[in-house]
C-alpha cells in the first residue's frame, strides 16, 4: 500500500525517524516489521526494497521507521530515503514477524539491544506506555558512544530502567563500558529459568551473544533473536 511521508524526527546526526501516513491502517503487533519499496534512479545492487522494524506503537495512526545513515558508502536506498520530503511516497508491505511480546504477561523478560536494534523494543515500550500494561523487563542497551543513545524519554514514560553499555565512552561516562558480553547480560539481566531473552542488533553481535549464553547454561528455547543485516557489531 502507499505510504506518504508525514514528517521526520532527527534523533542524532545520523539517526532519524520517518513517520508515514498509510493509505489504509497498517495493522501490526509491537515488534513486527514491514518492507518499504522506494523506487529511485540508478539503484545499487542492494536494490529498492528494504526491511525495517516498525519503531512506533500500534496505537498511533501514523507508523514510523527509525534508521541510521552510514557516513561511508551508504546504499542508494538510504540516500533516497534520507532525501525524502513530506508528501513523498513509498510502498509499505503488510507487517510480519514474531519478535513480539509473549502472550503470557507474567513471563520475565530480558531485552538486549545493540545500536539500532533498539527499534522493536521501542515499539513495545511505546505500546506498554500507551496501554498502561506492565511487564517484568530487564533492559540492556549497547551503543558505540553516548551520542548514539536515543529514545530515553520513551524508557522513562514506560517506566523501564535501561542499563546502558558504551563501547567507546568519553572520559565523562560513569556507567558500564566496553563490549557487551553474555557475562554482562547474566550479571545485569537476572535471567531466571522461566525468562525469555530477546536480543536485537547486528547479526554478528546476536550470533555471539546467543552462542555464549547457551554455553553458559541459558536454554536455547529461552533466546529470541532479531538481526539487522548490514550493520557492524558494536
Amino acid at each position: 500500500m502507499k505510504a506518504t511521508l508525514h514528517h521526520v524526527d532527527t534523533l542524532t546526526d545520523s539517526i532519524k525517524t520517518f513517520w508515514f501516513e498509510p493509505e489504509q491502517p497498517l495493522r501490526f503487533t509491537a515488534g513486527q516489521y514491514t518492507e518499504l519499496y522506494l523506487p529511485h534512479d540508478n539503484p545499487d545492487d542492494r536494490g529498492e526494497r528494504r526491511w525495517f522494524t516498525i519503531s512506533s506503537s500500534p496505537t498511533k495512526e501514523l507508523f514510523s521507521i527509525t534508521t541510521k545513515y552510514a557516513a561511508e558508502k551508504p546504499s542508494t536506498f538510504k540516500q533516497a530515503l534520507f532525501a525524502m520530503q513530506p508528501g513523498d511516497q513509498a510502498d509499505a508491505a503488510e507487517a510480519m514477524g514474531d519478535f513480539v511480546l509473549p502472550k503470557l504477561a507474567q513471563t520475565p523478560l530480558v531485552f538486549v539491544a545493540g545500536g539500532i536494534g533498539l527499534t522493536p523494543f521501542h515499539s513495545m515500550f511505546e505500546w506498554l506506555a500507551d496501554t498502561g500494561e506492565r511487564r517484568d523487563i530487564n533492559f540492556l542497551y549497547a551503543v558505540r558512544s553516548e551520542d548514539d543513545i536515543v529514545f530515553q524519554d520513551t524508557f522513562e514514560r514506560a517506566d523501564i530502567h535501561a542499563t546502558i553499555v558504551i563501547g567507546e565512552p568519553s572520559p565523562d561516562w560513569g556507567g558500564l563500558s566496553g563490549r557487551l558480553t553474555a557475562d554482562t547480560i547474566q550479571n545485569y539481566g537476572n535471567i531466571s529459568d522461566d525468562a525469555l531473552v530477546y536480543i536485537s542488533g547486528p547479526e554478528g553481535m546476536i550470533e555471539t551473544l546467543k552462542n555464549d549464553l547457551i554455553k553458559a547454561g541459558v536454554k536455547k528455547q529461552q533466546v529470541v533473536t532479531d538481526d539487522f543485516p548490514g550493520y557492524t557489531s558494536l
